[in-house]
């Protein structure tokens, strides 16, 4: 073989199937619709605005009632507002037409004596009540508005516990009696222990503490079930002790030879007793319709 000659080239390789395609330019660009949608901006204006509208979503259930919702919400308020009113007027009446009025005199112990029940009858069940159906009918008031309102008819209802308390103690040293013997006496003990404490707690933690409201939201959202518990513990337990108060002051005042004959006072005495029991099932079924709706709407918006 002559050395000058060229050895044949190799054969190629067949290209391979994928091969033959033309590849795809390097910047090719993929279709916007293949895209998720970028992130919504949100303003600093439209923030605040889903703030507050959360803040108030507590209320939201208001704008979903049916006419006779709304009707029975109406029917339940006025009943309980005429109720409330009612037991106080009542025991006033009874007071002054059997009774003989009010006074604050050694020579007159009885008629002292009859402020303990009336100042009793509107701390315990008229101020208390109000100050608890407050967080039911003021829903559309600001928050701030209905706390302000819920401790000033508490504020009402301190001064008529005080002195009525203060009335029947210096009565009982007059006459001799022995104090804190009875049933009665032991409910009103703890039931006034309970609204004391009730309203220190809550006039240092759902106002003052107002003053660092971001530092103590937590703290404030945790107390609130707490708080509304034992402050429904305690106008039950005032309610009680109302009950089980004019039973003991029929008992003694008619005798029990004339209480059982039904005489025009017992039947008053009475009606006292079932328009308190009365005004303690409408607080109670209100407060019971959106109680735990409500509180957990509160707990979680403190403010």
């Amino acid at each position: 073989m002559d050395s000058n000659s060229v050895s044949p080239m190799p054969e190629l390789a067949p290209i391979a199937e994928f091969d033959k395609s033309p590849p795809s330019p390097p910047n090719e660009e993929v279709p916007m619709d293949d895209l998720p949608p970028p992130p919504a901006t949100i303003s600093q204006a439209e923030g605040k605005k889903i703030k507050v509208q959360r803040s108030r979503s507590y209320d939201s259930d208001d704008h979903e009632r049916g006419a006779c919702e709304w009707c029975e919400y109406a029917l339940v308020i006025t009943l309980a507002t005429v109720l409330l009113i009612g037991v106080s007027a009542l025991t006033i009446f009874w007071v002054f037409y059997y009774r003989g009025g009010y006074a604050w005199a050694d020579d007159t112990p009885d008629k002292q004596f009859n402020l303990h029940p009336t100042l009793m009858v509107a701390g315990f069940v008229t101020f208390c009540g109000f100050s608890v159906l407050l967080y039911r009918i003021c829903r559309c008031f600001r928050r701030i508005y209905v706390k302000l309102l819920h401790a000033i008819f508490h504020a009402l209802a301190f001064p008529c516990i005080v002195i009525g308390f203060l009335a029947v103690l210096d009565y009982h040293n007059k006459k001799g009696i022995n104090n804190f013997y009875s049933l009665h006496s032991w409910i009103g003990f703890v039931a006034m222990g309970l609204f004391g404490l009730q309203y220190a707690v809550g006039f240092f933690s759902f106002l003052l503490l107002l003053i660092c409201n971001k530092g103590t939201a937590g703290f404030r959202a945790s107390l609130v079930p707490i708080h509304a518990a034992f402050g429904i513990l305690t106008f039950v337990l005032g309610v009680a002790a109302c009950l089980t108060g004019l039973t003991e002051k029929a008992i003694f005042a008619l005798g029990s030879e004339q209480y059982p004959l039904l005489e025009p006072e017992a039947i008053v005495i009475n009606a006292i007793g079932m328009t308190v029991v009365a005004v303690a099932i409408v607080v109670l079924y209100t407060v019971r319709g959106t109680g735990g709706y409500r509180l957990r709407k509160v707990a979680q918006h403190p403010s």
